[in-house]
């Protein structure tokens, strides 16, 4: 199998390790900044180009990953629906232009692979067995905290050299999809939110964006909240599930999920490995997840197995986005 890497930055590269992990040799890189292509030349010995138009000239592709910045994710999608080739594209935080793109998909039967990264987390694959086992009885409230610091995502260049420091596709307001595409899986979508957004303190090279979400999400039975930031100095992920019969918490810095047993009144624990993570990443951001999750779109390329995001849900997960935004601007609660 022949694959393409568009976007030759952090995650690009990350793409290209996993590609090479799961046995696929023959990869070309596209990006547009000569510094990166040099890079990925020298470390991983591929050929590279400055455009897709260029590159497709001597190399047919079977899938290509799309690793670009999220303003240019439609584009890249559309260059591969054109030729017919599979594709997996990062998370976005964008949707302009996507509904067409999703029509187009349909229309013409391409492999579309949205990301979602944290569902092929070893630790989160646990909570959905224990949250689905029952065990907890039915549930009451959610808390989630994800925290980073922005610039320690690339402690090798400065955060406004790339597109966090964007305030359409800032840091904080990509994190929220991230995180609610493996909620949405695992509790569904809630019946109206509101929320909070804020621009909290001075990040360097990122002047404009907003660095903090406070989530409210309304299931009518059952209430979670979900707090994402990037000026945590110590990057942090925490979950606490309440449920009639028992509570689980999580930390991502204890490689196990804790449950409490209301009846018992003891507390047991479920362990997970977690890979080691490139140098240069936060320790719990091992390279496992980006693997599997590589993993599942060649199985569905080969016609294997389905994979478990859809543009569709992507789409509306965006929309559960912007529903919060409205209501920190209307100051009023959001169907959705």
């Amino acid at each position: 199998m022949k694959a393409i890497v568009f976007g030759l930055g952090s995650m690009g590269k990350r793409r290209i390790r996993c590609l090479r992990h799961l046995g696929i040799a023959e990869i070309v890189g596209v990006d547009l900044r000569e510094d990166r292509r040099a890079e990925v030349q020298e470390r991983y010995n591929i050929t590279t180009f400055a455009a897709f138009q260029n590159a497709i000239l001597d190399f047919v592709p079977d899938i290509a990953i799309i690793s670009v910045p999220p303003k240019v994710h439609v584009e890249a999608m559309r260059s591969c629906i054109e030729r017919g080739i599979p594709f997996f594209v990062e998370a976005s935080v964008v949707d302009e232009g996507l509904d067409e793109i999703i029509e187009l998909v349909r229309k013409n039967g391409i492999v579309a692979a949205p990301s979602t990264t944290l569902y092929f987390h070893p630790a989160i694959q646990e909570v959905f067995k224990i949250v689905r086992s029952g065990v907890l009885g039915d549930i009451s409230n959610v808390m989630l905290h994800s925290g980073q610091y922005l610039p320690d995502w690339h402690a090798y260049e400065s955060v406004g050299d790339y597109y966090v420091s964007d305030p359409a596709t800032g840091g904080a307001r990509e994190i929220v999809p991230f995180e609610m595409t493996w909620v949405t899986d695992l509790f569904g979508f809630p019946r109206r939110v509101a929320g909070n957004y804020r621009k909290t303190i001075e990040i360097d090279g990122a002047p404009l964006i907003d660095d903090t979400y406070n989530c409210i999400l309304d299931y009518g039975s059952f209430l979670a909240t979900l707090t994402v930031d990037v000026v945590s100095r110590h990057a942090t992920r925490r979950l606490l599930i309440n449920g009639k019969r028992g509570q689980l918490v999580w930390s991502w810095d204890q490689n196990s999920i804790r449950v409490f047993d209301g009846d018992s009144g003891n507390w047991s624990e479920t362990p997970y490995k977690m890979e080691g993570a490139e140098a240069g990443y936060n320790e719990n951001i091992g390279e496992n997840m980006y693997i599997d999750e590589i993993r599942a779109f060649l199985k569905t390329v080969a016609g294997e197995e389905k994979f478990p995001n859809s543009l569709e849900k992507d789409h509306k997960v965006l929309k559960l986005l912007y529903a919060i935004e409205r209501s920190d601007q209307t100051a009023k609660f959001q169907d959705f």
